[in-house]
């Protein structure tokens, strides 16, 4: 009799409590799969907009990250549900449980934050490897992006470590194209056509170039005279190259500018210095020594 009324019991709990906890199983399960297919439908529709190695790792992370966040959502709630299917309280449960993330969320807001914007920063692709980037105060070039913080080094070779939590700004200066921007004083006396058929010239040699020609996407736009200086007047122009190509670009291009003025006799204006020698404490002025020499013409 103690049997049969054991099974008897086990059978009205397995047709009851049982059936309904193996329903939320599945039900489980079958969230846990929506979550994995929506995410690699997510990641291959970011890898097909662009198929690079780093374009390939920020999907990787995003994917990665949503899929973890959704898993454990889901087995709380389904862990949850199963308690309070077996009778068990889980009010006191969720105050503890509120009280111990309550703590948490203290003592790790800013770790918190910086997931949060490493996760939006991946997502929105504002930051990749390579990129040269100023943000948080400091520039350079991209080495690391993760969901904790951004790695930078700068010209100089210091590494510098942003916790994505304190971006607020991002200038990227290699996000899809770069440009050079070139402001080119000449002497008044100058003839500014002629100084911008030159710039034009020599910016079609460099598109010609085997080394240069394939950094520069567009020919030189020139914006025209932009000031009138105190010893110049001033061209603005500007150029369109490939990422983290300007300055590669700008600093041959002002190579070649220098020798091409020079051999055109263009004048490239300085400003003038007028000297003064000052005096000590007697109110005497040190004595400046002046040497003259006699040209040869």
């Amino acid at each position: 009799m103690e049997i049969t009324g054991i099974l008897e019991t086990i059978k009205t709990w397995a047709l009851s409590t049982g059936l309904k906890i193996a329903f939320i199983m599945i039900g489980t399960l079958v969230l846990l799969i929506l979550v994995k297919v929506t995410s690699t439908r997510l990641y291959n529709l970011l890898i097909k907009k662009e198929e690079d190695a780093e374009n390939i790792k920020r999907a990787a992370t995003i994917k990665s990250v949503i899929q973890n966040v959704f898993r454990i959502a889901v087995w709380i709630i389904a862990t949850l549900i199963i308690l309070g299917q077996l009778g068990i309280e889980i009010g006191p449960l969720l105050a503890a449980a509120g009280i111990a993330g309550l703590a948490i969320g203290f003592a790790g807001q800013s770790l918190v934050k910086d997931i949060i914007n490493g996760f939006f920063i991946l997502l929105w692709d504002q930051i990749r490897v390579g990129d040269v980037v100023e943000i948080g105060g400091k520039s350079g070039l991209v080495e690391r992006v993760n969901l904790k913080m951004t790695v930078l080094r700068d010209l100089s070779g210091n590494v510098h470590f942003v916790p994505n939590g304190t971006i607020d700004v991002i200038t990227n200066m290699t996000k899809d194209y770069s440009r050079c921007v070139f402001n080119i004083g000449v002497a008044y006396r100058e003839d500014i056509d002629h100084v911008i058929d030159v710039l034009k010239q020599l910016d079609e040699e460099m598109r010609k170039d085997s080394e240069f020609g394939q950094y520069i996407l567009e020919p030189i736009e020139i914006l025209g005279l932009d000031e009138f200086a105190d010893s110049a007047v001033v061209i603005k122009a500007r150029s369109t190259t490939k990422p983290i190509k300007q300055w590669q670009v700008k600093r041959e291009f002002n190579r070649r500018l220098k020798k091409r003025f020079d051999e055109l006799d263009i004048e490239i204006p300085f400003p003038h210095v007028t000297l003064y020698m000052g005096q000590d404490k007697q109110g005497k002025a040190p004595p400046m020594h002046v040497s003259l020499e006699k040209g040869n013409g």
